[in-house]
């Protein structure tokens, strides 16, 4: 596996759980919107790398990631402390199963996320593709405190911004979620997708397999109650590199 180093532009921390980094992109570095690397720091004179999905779209010269602290973390607890102007090790080839390849092209894009899992829907969210093969796109995230929802305030605006509007000419819908304090949604993403009250808070057609298609991304537990959501109501086949199918999940992520 190919490492080479990029340089970190601009650090965010949002709690302290979460924190947000832009670095440099190589030339070389191509991906698809969706994709992950491996990202990490040189610790101990050996390269420490974990899977980072690129929170950033395809078409922009920087790169973007959106990372959990974890105090005893090998990788996270080091991270944390990067500023602007330090480097960080990636390798050059890209993966994931979160890419538009993967799926049927129909009417609208579920993404579905918890926590950190948002990271690859905030490069597809930006996508030019992904609103040339879907109608509508429709991001479904949770969290468990508000604080967390890191990008609220931009996803909520995203329709309205002076670049990014241009590319989801409104058809991009935001339901974000909480499920451990008052907000205006309450609740776990399941719970809002069986009773179908996220379709009339969005004023969006329920989901028809025969039409969408969906993504999933967050912790495992959660990722098998979409799988079985989705298999179970609505007998949807899992797409893959081979197949293109009517979901598709990450199943590449562990604790950092």
């Amino acid at each position: 596996m190919a490492i080479i180093t990029e340089k970190v532009l601009e650090v965010r921390h949002y709690t302290d759980r979460l924190f947000h980094f832009k670095t440099t992109r190589d030339p070389g570095t191509r991906f698809r919107d969706g994709e992950f690397l491996m990202i990490g720091l040189e610790i101990e004179n050996k390269p420490l790398l974990r899977a980072y999905s690129i929170a950033s779209p395809n078409y922009e010269d920087y790169m973007e990631w959106f990372s959990i602290k974890v105090p005893d973390g090998p990788l996270t607890s080091k991270l944390q402390d990067i500023k602007p102007g330090d480097e960080v090790l990636t390798n050059t080839k890209p993966v994931g199963t979160l890419v538009m390849d993967n799926l049927k092209t129909g009417r609208n894009l579920f993404l579905l996320a918890t926590g950190t899992g948002v990271a690859p829907f905030m490069s597809l969210v930006r996508g030019i593709e992904t609103y040339e093969r879907y109608d509508k796109v429709i991001l479904l995230w949770s969290t468990r405190l508000v604080k967390e929802l890191a990008y609220r305030d931009f996803l909520t605006n995203l329709n309205e911004h002076p670049t990014w509007g241009d590319i989801t000419q409104g058809n991009f819908r935001f339901y974000p979620s909480v499920t451990r304090e008052a907000f205006t949604n309450t609740g776990r993403i399941t719970n809002a997708l069986y009773d179908g009250s996220v379709y009339e808070k969005l004023a969006v057609e329920p989901f028809d397999k025969n039409k969408d298609s969906a993504m999933i991304c967050g912790s495992m537990a959660m990722n098998m109650e979409f799988k079985k959501y989705f298999e179970e109501t609505f007998f949807c086949q899992e797409g893959n590199g081979s197949t293109r199918g009517d979901y598709v999940l990450e199943k590449s992520f562990v604790e950092r």
